[in-house]
């Protein structure tokens, strides 16, 4: 094994490491997981089916979408749409240094580590190829496997809400990724197919 991919083994392990101190679980099968922990491993496998040929700074990056998330909760802002841009705001620039500086202690360099907090900081989509893979694959990620469960958590969100919720994750999506998603690529949420068929045809 090449030092390189020592260093890339050892940065997942850290951000696995990180992320696997979440207090809040989540289930799959009959295994119970630390929530962050399996969304990356969501969005590491999603990667792989989406996008194998990813280098490492973008697989480090799509690992680390959501590094310790609850240290930063969303109620700790205004609960308004101000302070919503807030939180994400705040948000990403945690993520990036946080990941930052575990890829600092695993011994990539400069060139990588601006790539990753580029990415993970959601600075200049649609632009920047490694930001838009990431926000590819988050998108497939929350369409397979978290989109009907938040529409469960809000019965109360109407049609219009749903078809502007789509929408909005549908175009940050790139088109190779409407694409995938359109032709089989994932696994799309049965009982809302009818609305995002729609989103998508309107849109």
């Amino acid at each position: 094994m090449s030092q390189y991919s020592q260093i890339f083994e050892q940065a997942i392990k850290l951000i696995d490491d990180a992320n696997a101190e979440d207090p809040n679980t989540e289930t799959e099968g009959s295994k119970i997981w630390p929530k962050e922990l399996l969304y990356s491993h969501r969005m590491s496998a999603m990667q792989q089916r989406y996008a194998p040929e990813a280098d490492e700074a973008q697989r480090l990056a799509i690992r680390a979408q959501h590094i310790q998330r609850w240290k930063s909760p969303r109620n700790a802002f205004p609960m308004d749409r101000q302070g919503y841009h807030q939180w994400r705001t705040g948000l990403y620039k945690f993520h990036a240094e946080t990941v930052a500086s575990l890829l600092m202690r695993a011994g990539y360099g400069e060139d990588v580590i601006e790539r990753v907090k580029q990415a993970v900081g959601k600075r200049a989509l649609k632009i920047n190829p490694d930001t838009q893979l990431l926000e590819d694959v988050a998108g497939l990620v929350f369409i397979e496997h978290y989109m009907l469960e938040f529409a469960v958590k809000h019965p109360e969100y109407d049609e219009a809400k749903w078809l502007d919720i789509i929408r909005k994750t549908w175009k940050k999506m790139s088109s190779r990724a409407q694409q995938f998603a359109l032709s089989g690529g994932i696994n799309l949420p049965q009982p809302l197919l009818p609305l995002i068929q729609k989103a998508v045809v309107e849109n």
